[in-house]
């Protein structure tokens, strides 16, 4: 059972992958000009909103991902015809605000038929008002209001599809790319956490009152040899020797304080019927230096990279079966082992799901980073953007294959927990 820590340290890591990927699409979308409607983590009814600037931050039920939504990927505003009754509310010369419903209500407000209006190019409306037409400029930042709730307008200028090819890209690569880096950079404290191993066992700690205690070792002595035979690193090789010594006496150099000497050591069979001398051991470590810490961070996540992608080669090659993939509860589970064993361990797995995590939204599945970024490219190719509505549903029919994936492991891991 995960101890409140525990629960603590899941929440946080999800909580940490998803936002820091949310961001890297928010941070490029604002800095393309892109109006950034909405930057969310989780899914579902709104636990937390508040909006600050442009943009509404929110916290929703479904601790499952996040999105930022971006001004122009999908119907957001009420459509406004000709013909229509509205109201606005005029600063100067602009209109601020523009009222859809409660007309009666809207004090202050002008209020009129609309014969003309453009909300994204050349931001205007004609209005009949009680027989005369008259002409508004709209503010590039003016509120549609409909009912209480607000929207901002935008402009042409402010949507996704008016930035380049090349804005676009990065503002969707720009989220994989923050685990990226945050991957690198758990990696390398990682690194720095435990230091760099030099080659040496070290004795860990020696058990109260065994053999090994008796014989006078502790905690951080170096083993230099055992029987006459150099360890080197070889911890697995202490266990062999201690097995083909039982009851018998063994000879342990080890040296302390820079100075070997040699400690005589009897195995004894413990109350699982295994010989043992009573120590656990590890690899001595010194401190890391800095280039070491660079080189040795950008390797592990070299390394960690190989693995997940050749787990997702398996996975597109169907050499994997059911059981052998997780879902959020399984890797709630395996988090809350990795947060038992100590803060190097759960860094270092949060490392791992950073990188997972990008590596995942890269894949060419419709719905992920991977699909856009394909849609982009084909863009690219063809001089002109693919038919929006059957990028949307190409997007919506992989969204909803994913949830029936993810419900279908999901229902897996649960089945193994009650079966033990």
């Amino acid at each position: 059972m995960a101890t409140l820590q525990n629960v603590f340290q899941i929440v946080l890591l999800f909580f940490v992958l998803v936002t820091i990927h949310e961001w890297g699409h928010f941070y490029f979308a604002q800095r393309a000009g892109i109006l950034v409607r909405e930057f969310a983590i989780g899914f579902g009814p709104k636990l937390i909103s508040f909006k600050r600037k442009e943009t509404r931050y929110t916290l929703r039920l479904l601790p499952i991902g996040g999105f930022v939504r971006m001004a122009g990927e999908d119907p957001e505003i009420v459509q406004i015809n000709p013909g229509q009754r509205i109201a606005v509310k005029l600063s100067g010369s602009q209109v601020t605000h523009i009222y859809v419903s409660d007309l009666e209500h809207r004090t202050g407000a002008v209020e009129g038929v609309v014969e003309e209006i453009d909300l994204e190019r050349k931001l205007f409306v004609r209005l009949d008002v009680d027989g005369a037409v008259e002409r508004y400029a709209i503010h590039p930042q003016a509120m549609l209001v409909n009912k209480e709730t607000e929207t901002q307008i935008a402009p042409w200028d402010r949507q996704f599809g008016s930035k380049t090819v090349g804005q676009r890209a990065l503002s969707i690569f720009a989220g994989p790319l923050m685990n990226f880096i945050l991957a690198f950079v758990l990696f390398v404290s990682v690194v720095f956490m435990i230091g760099v191993p030099t080659g040496r066992v070290m004795i860990q700690d020696a058990v109260a009152g065994s053999a090994a205690e008796k014989a006078g070792l502790q905690s951080g002595d170096i083993v230099i040899s055992v029987n006459g035979e150099d360890l080197g690193s070889n911890r697995d090789r202490i266990r062999e020797l201690v097995q083909n010594s039982a009851n018998k006496p063994m000879d342990w150099v080890i040296e302390r304080g820079g100075v070997q000497v040699t400690k005589q050591v009897t195995p004894v069979l413990d109350k699982d019927g295994v010989f043992r001398v009573g120590v656990t051991n590890t690899l001595e470590t010194r401190p890391t230096r800095f280039v070491e810490g660079i080189v040795e961070g950008g390797k592990n996540l070299i390394s960690a990279s190989t693995l997940i992608l050749d787990g997702f080669g398996k996975l597109a090659t169907l050499q994997v079966k059911m059981d052998d993939l997780g879902g959020p509860v399984r890797i709630v589970e395996f988090t809350s082992e990795q947060a038992s064993a100590g803060i190097p361990q759960y860094v270092s797995w949060t490392a791992i799901m950073s990188l997972y995590l990008g590596l995942f939204n890269l894949l060419p599945i419709p719905a992920l980073d991977g699909s856009r970024l394909v849609f982009l490219g084909l863009e690219a190719l063809r001089g002109k953007p693919i038919d929006p509505s059957r990028e949307s549903m190409v997007h919506f029919v992989g969204f909803a294959m994913l949830m029936l994936l993810m419900i279908a492991v999901t229902y897996n891991d649960i089945l193994r927990l009650i079966n033990g």
